[in-house]
C-alpha cells in the first residue's frame, strides 16, 4: 500500500469512484481511493438509479447531462456493462400549474441542449395504454433518459480507474486528518470483520497526500467533525418498494420497448418497470433525518423499517395512475439512507478555510450526478478552475450559523419538498425565522413577506394584513405582482426604503492592504472617501466576486459583496491574501457583516427624507453634489445614528445606503419613517428592486457574474483597469469574447414575465439565455438580461424568448435603458 499521493479520495460510492476515475483520466497517475467496507457499500447499493436529466439548475444540469453521456462509454472502456437502460421519462401533470411548472423546466433544458416534447393525455394513452389518463394535464416527455443499476456504474468506474492506474484498498477508514503546510498526512486504520460489524483493528498507515478529496456519503458528520468545518449534509430515509409481475406488462412488453419512467409530482411519486413488475418510490411527508451526530458502528450495508403508512396515500396513487398493478404483490422493500442539504444541491468544492481538501458531499441524487460531478471537480482540481459555475453547488454557500438542527431540519423538509410546485418564488418555512436583523418586528408588522437569504430573513415585498404568500406564488405574475408594482413605482416617484442589511462586509487594512487589493481585483483602488465597483477573478479570468470598495483610509477599505455569499467571499480573500503576505505585506481580514445593518433609500424624494433628521453645521449643504458627490462615502449623524453613508444605489435613483451600527438600527428605522411620512416613504422589497437594476442594466452575482463569464464577457470594459496588473487579466485578455451579456425589453404573454431561465432564439436559432428576469415599470413591459453570441450583442437586434412554451419578441436594448446617462442618479439638490 503506497503511503505518498498526489491524491487521496476517500470513499468508495459512485461518486468517489468517479471522482478516482476522472482525476487519472485528467493526467494525475498518483491517485488512491480508500472505502471504509466495499465499495457501494454506502447508499449506493439501494439507491433505485434513475437518472433524471436536469433539474432548474444551471450547473447541475450539466452535471447530469455529462453523466448520462459518460455512462453509455464506460462498458466500451472497461468491457462492464454498466446496466444503462435508456428508457425515457414522462414528467405528468394533473394541473395546469403543473404544466406551466414544466413549460419553464422545458425552457431551461433548452438552454442546456436538453432535448424533450410535450404530450397531450391522449397521446400518452397512446403510446403507453397502461396509464390512466383521464385527470391529466399532459405531460413534459425526455426520451434520452433513463435508469441504470448503482452497483454495476459504480464497479465499471472503478475498473475504468483501475485501468488508469488508480489504487482502490477496501476496508480502510481514514480516521484523521493533518494539514502539515505543505501535504495532508490522513490516518487510516484497517477495518476488520467482528460479529457481522465492521470494527478498527490495531493496524494503522499514515498516508501523506497532496489533496484529498471527501465522498464519505452518509459518514459526511464524521468527516466534518474530524476536519473542523460545518456541513449540512444528513441523510434522510427514502423509501421505495417492488412489487410482483404486473400480467398487463408482461402483455405489453411483448410487442413494445420497456416503459419509460413515470413521475407522477402531483402523487409525490416515481415508477419505473422492474422485470415485469413495477418499482414505486416516494417523496413523502415526515420522512425523518437520521445519523445526525454520525452513522452508528454497526450500521454497514443496512436498511431501515419499512413504514408503510407513511407512503400509503402514494401507494394508492400508483394504483389509480396504473390500475393494472392493484393485483401485483409486494416482492421487496427498501427503506435507506439518502443524503442531503438544505436546498438539494451537493457540496462541491474546496473545504472552508483548509489548503487542497476538496468536498464531494451531500448527494441526493448520487447516481445521477457522480459522472459530472468527477468531471467538473476534476478540472477545479487539475486546471484551477470547471469550464462551467460551480458556485452554486460550493460548501461555503453555508456559514458558521449553520448547526446540525437546521440542517437535520431543512433536509427534511427538501426531502418532502422533491415533488411540490417549485414555483421561482417560493419561499420555503422550515427553521424560519433564524436570522433577524433588529427591524424585522417592525417590517413584519408593515407587511412584509420575507425571503430567505444566507439563513436571513429579507423582505422580498409588502402585502395587506391577511395577504397569504403561499397562496400567491405562481408560474406566471403571482398575487403579489401588483404589490412589487407599487414599490417599484415608489422609488421610481417618490422614496423607497430597502432593508439590505444581509449584505456581506468586511474590513481590509494593514500596510499590505492597497497592494493586495490592488493585486486581487481588477478596477482601479478608489481614492480616500470615494468608492469603486469592481471584481476579484478566478485564476481563469472569470469573475470569483463582484464587491464594492469604500477606502477608509489610506491602507483601510470597507468591501460589500453579495449577501448570499458570505462565507464564499470570506473564505477567498482570506486565502488569497495569506497566498500573498509575504509579498505584499500584513493583511488584516474582518468580517464586519453582522456589525453593520444597512438602509438603502432611493427616489426623487430622497433629500427631502434625510434632510428631516440630518445633523451638521450645514444641514442645507450636506447631501448636495458639491459636499456628497455620486460614488462617495461620508460620515454623517442621522438624528442619534452614527452613518457611514454612500451615495450609490442598485436601483438607479437618488440614493444612499445608510451603512449604522446594528444596535442602532430600530431607532434608525423609525426615525426614517417618521421623517418619511410626510414624503409618501415607502418600504420596498427585494423583487421590486431586482425589477429595477435590470432597468439600469446593472450586473447580479449568481445570475449575470460567475466563474463561467469574464467581466468584459458582462460587458463591464469600465470597470476593468488594463493598464495594470491583476490576478487573472492574462487568462481574462486570451478568454476573448465568447457571449456578451445584454438587456432586452421583452412583449411577452400578458400574464407573464421571464424569470431568468428562458431560452433566446435568433430565428430558429438558440442563441443564448436569460439569466434574470422581470418587469419594468419605466417601460410597461416585460425585462431580461442573458447572454447572447456577441455578433448578436447590438441594441435593436430582434430575438425571441421562449416563455410558456411559445416565442415572444424580444430586443436587445442599449445598457441601462433607464436613465443612460445617468442624471438621474447624480441630481443635485
Amino acid at each position: 500500500m503506497k503511503t505518498h499521493v498526489k491524491a487521496l479520495v476517500v470513499g468508495g460510492g459512485a461518486v468517489g469512484t468517479s471522482i478516482a476515475y476522472h482525476l487519472a483520466r485528467a493526467g494525475w497517475d498518483n491517485v488512491m481511493l480508500l472505502e471504509r467496507d466495499e465499495l457501494t457499500s454506502g447508499s449506493t447499493w439501494h439507491a433505485a438509479g434513475l437518472l433524471p436529466l436536469f433539474n432548474m439548475s444551471f450547473a447541475t444540469t450539466h452535471i447530469h447531462q455529462y453523466s448520462v453521456e459518460f455512462y453509455k462509454t464506460l462498458e466500451a472502456e472497461t468491457g462492464l456493462n454498466a446496466g444503462f437502460a435508456v428508457v425515457g421519462n414522462l414528467r405528468m401533470a394533473q394541473t395546469q400549474e403543473r404544466m406551466d411548472e414544466y413549460m419553464l423546466y422545458a425552457s431551461t433544458a433548452e438552454t442546456c441542449g436538453v432535448p424533450y416534447v410535450f404530450l397531450t393525455p391522449d397521446e400518452i394513452k397512446a403510446r403507453w395504454p397502461l396509464i390512466r389518463t383521464e385527470d391529466l394535464k399532459g405531460a413534459l416527455y425526455h426520451d434520452t433518459d433513463g435508469y441504470i443499476n448503482p452497483a454495476d456504474v459504480t464497479m465499471a468506474m472503478a475498473k475504468g480507474a483501475r485501468q488508469r492506474g488508480v489504487m482502490i484498498e477496501r476496508k480502510w477508514q481514514a480516521d484523521a486528518f493533518h494539514w502539515t503546510g505543505d501535504a495532508w498526512e490522513v490516518t487510516a486504520t484497517k477495518m476488520v470483520e467482528k460479529g457481522g460489524n465492521l470494527v478498527p483493528s490495531d493496524e494503522q498507515v499514515v498516508i501523506t497526500a497532496e489533496h484529498v478529496v471527501t465522498a464519505s456519503g452518509n459518514h459526511a458528520q464524521r468527516t466534518a467533525k474530524m476536519l473542523g468545518i460545518k456541513m449540512p449534509a444528513i441523510p434522510v430515509e427514502h423509501q421505495f418498494i417492488v412489487m410482483e409481475q404486473d400480467p398487463a406488462l408482461v402483455e405489453f412488453r411483448k410487442d413494445h420497448p420497456e416503459h419509460p419512467v413515470i413521475r407522477d409530482a402531483d402523487a409525490q411519486s416515481y415508477v419505473r418497470e422492474e422485470r415485469g413488475g413495477w418499482i414505486l418510490g416516494v417523496y413523502e411527508k415526515n420522512s425523518p433525518a437520521r445519523f445526525e451526530h454520525g452513522v452508528p458502528d454497526s450500521f454497514r450495508a443496512d436498511l431501515f423499517q419499512l413504514d408503510l403508512e407513511r407512503i400509503e396515500e402514494q401507494y394508492m396513487a400508483m394504483i389509480h395512475r396504473v390500475p393494472s398493478c392493484e393485483e401485483s404483490g409486494l416482492k421487496d422493500d427498501f427503506n435507506g439512507p439518502i443524503c442531503y442539504t438544505p436546498d438539494g444541491n451537493p457540496l462541491v468544492g474546496p473545504a472552508p478555510g483548509l489548503h487542497n481538501m476538496w468536498l464531494a458531499e451531500g448527494f441526493s441524487f448520487g447516481i445521477t450526478a457522480a459522472g459530472g460531478t468527477g468531471y467538473y471537480l476534476a478540472q477545479m482540481m487539475v486546471d484551477g478552475e470547471a469550464e462551467i459555475d460551480m458556485a452554486s453547488l460550493d460548501p461555503k454557500r453555508y456559514g458558521d450559523w449553520m448547526t446540525t438542527e437546521f440542517a437535520a431540519r431543512k433536509n427534511e423538509e427538501c426531502y418532502d419538498h422533491v415533488y411540490v410546485l417549485h414555483h421561482p418564488d417560493e419561499e420555503r418555512p422550515a427553521c424560519r425565522p433564524l436570522r433577524t436583523a433588529p427591524a424585522y418586528d417592525r417590517q413584519k408588522a408593515l407587511g412584509a413577506q420575507f425571503g430567505f437569504v444566507n439563513g436571513w430573513e429579507r423582505p422580498n415585498y409588502y402585502a395587506p394584513d391577511g395577504f397569504n404568500d403561499h397562496d400567491s406564488r405562481s408560474f406566471r405574475r403571482g398575487g403579489w405582482w401588483q404589490y412589487a408594482v407599487e414599490e417599484a413605482k415608489a422609488i421610481r416617484e417618490g422614496v423607497g426604503l430597502i432593508d439590505a442589511t444581509a449584505f456581506t462586509k468586511h474590513v481590509v487594512k494593514g500596510p499590505g492592504a492597497t497592494a493586495f487589493l490592488d493585486w486581487f481585483t481588477c478596477n482601479k483602488l478608489p481614492a480616500v472617501g470615494r468608492i469603486n465597483l469592481t471584481y476579484a477573478l478566478t485564476d481563469h479570468g472569470t469573475t470569483r466576486t463582484e464587491y464594492t470598495i469604500v477606502r477608509l483610509g489610506p491602507d483601510e477599505y470597507y468591501l460589500v459583496s453579495a449577501g448570499a455569499w458570505t462565507a464564499y467571499d470570506a473564505d477567498f480573500l482570506r486565502k488569497s491574501a495569506a497566498e500573498k503576505a509575504g509579498e505584499f505585506g500584513y493583511i488584516e481580514i474582518q468580517d464586519v457583516t453582522t456589525q453593520w445593518g444597512v438602509f438603502a433609500i432611493a427616489g426623487p424624494k430622497t433629500r427631502d427624507v434625510l434632510n428631516e433628521i440630518v445633523k451638521d453645521a450645514d444641514p442645507v449643504s450636506v447631501l448636495s453634489n458639491k459636499r456628497f458627490p455620486w460614488l462617495t462615502m461620508r460620515n454623517i449623524e442621522l438624528g442619534m445614528c452614527p452613518v457611514r453613508a454612500i451615495r450609490v444605489a442598485y436601483t438607479g435613483e437618488l440614493g444612499w445606503e445608510l451603512h449604522h451600527p446594528i444596535e442602532m438600527q430600530n431607532y434608525l428605522w423609525d426615525q426614517l419613517m417618521t421623517a418619511g411620512e410626510k414624503h409618501g416613504l415607502k418600504p420596498v422589497g427585494a423583487r421590486a428592486q431586482n425589477w429595477l437594476r435590470q432597468e439600469k442594466s446593472y450586473r447580479a452575482f449568481g445570475t449575470e457574474l460567475g466563474r463561467d463569464a469574464t467581466p468584459l464577457e458582462a460587458d463591464l470594459p469600465r470597470f476593468v483597469d488594463l493598464n495594470k496588473a491583476f490576478n487573472g487579466k492574462a487568462a481574462m485578455e486570451a478568454k476573448g469574447i465568447r457571449s456578451k451579456c445584454v438587456t432586452l425589453l421583452i412583449d411577452g404573454p400578458p400574464d407573464a414575465d421571464p424569470w431568468g431561465r428562458e431560452a433566446l432564439y435568433h430565428g430558429e436559432t438558440r442563441v443564448g439565455r436569460l439569466t434574470s428576469g422581470g418587469y419594468s415599470v419605466s417601460f410597461g413591459r416585460s425585462i431580461g438580461m442573458g447572454y447572447v453570441k456577441p455578433e448578436l450583442a447590438v441594441p435593436g437586434t430582434r430575438l425571441k424568448v421562449r416563455m410558456l412554451n411559445q416565442l415572444w419578441d424580444a430586443e436587445i436594448v442599449q445598457d441601462s435603458p433607464y436613465d443612460p446617462t445617468n442624471e438621474v442618479i447624480r441630481i443635485d439638490g
